[in-house]
């Protein structure tokens, strides 16, 4: 399916570049060679195409398994169309289904390639930044493998949630940070403590190369309290600072690794 690949990148990615003139800074930032995981924000449909678009390398994201298991001409056309552009399924759930997407994102690091995922583990409701779940931290403890922050600009306006219509008034664009690197830290990768830690360290740079308002809070939550009508309680999770009821980590004291999927259980595309 590489062949695939870059020549639907090739035929699609040019017609992107003449249609939305995307821009991109920093793409030097991202290793020419070996494992590499990118940790991007999460503002709409659109990233999966504008935020690989730039990178000399083909980037694999963990999606969702509703993307191939469809029905009909539309079912089988985005089978097509997500495993040629390099997209593995995976399973939503939460527990064993999120042990199996960082052994997953695991073997692909390990196989010398570059990961996509998105911390925050779906699309934001509202264009800010949301907590990232802390597989991201393991994936970069147990792989050794750097984290490039990334962050898409302007797409949340370009392509908000819910609509099909680029706004061409707002040109994309994505930003890739310089490399962290936590390799000093492989053993440790139950640490829950030094998973959150690192975590934060990774949404923090997301958020100063995307300049989105921070929010302590899951995103799933988020969403929850906007479609109720609710705003979240001072923008802070409950009394001491813990993940709400539903919102704790998976056994092992891990999220998922976070990949945009809907209900923030997945690895991969929303």
């Amino acid at each position: 399916m590489n062949v695939f690949y870059w020549l639907t990148k090739m035929t699609l990615g040019m017609t992107l570049k003449i249609v939305f003139r995307p821009r991109a800074w920093g793409v030097k930032n991202v290793p020419r060679r070996g494992p590499v995981i990118l940790a991007s924000n999460h503002l709409s449909f659109s990233d999966h195409f504008f935020g690989p678009l730039p990178v000399p390398r083909k980037v694999i994201f963990l999606a969702k398994s509703e993307y191939f298991t469809g029905r009909g001409l539309k079912g089988l056309i985005s089978k097509i169309f997500f495993t040629g552009v390099g997209q593995i399924p995976i399973d939503r759930g939460g527990g064993a289904a999120s042990e199996q997407a960082i052994m997953t994102g695991l073997r692909v690091l390990a196989a010398g390639n570059v990961l996509g995922i998105y911390p925050e583990g779906t699309r934001s409701p509202d264009g800010r930044l949301y907590r990232g779940k802390t597989g991201v931290a393991r994936l970069a403890i147990e792989s050794a493998a750097p984290v490039v922050p990334c962050a898409m600009i302007d797409t949340f306006q370009f392509l908000p949630p819910g609509t099909l219509r680029p706004n061409r008034r707002f040109r994309p664009g994505v930003r890739f940070g310089e490399p962290l690197d936590f390799s000093r830290y492989r053993g440790r990768e139950a640490d829950g403590p030094l998973l959150r830690t690192i975590t934060d360290e990774i949404m923090q740079a997301i958020a100063k190369l995307s300049g989105q308002e921070y929010v302590d809070i899951d995103a799933r939550r988020a969403k929850a309290e906007l479609a109720s009508g609710h705003d979240s309680p001072g923008g802070h999770d409950s009394p001491g600072g813990h993940d709400s009821p539903g919102g704790h980590d998976s056994p092992g004291g891990h999220d998922s690794p976070g990949g945009g999927a809907e209900g923030g259980r997945s690895t991969g595309p929303a």
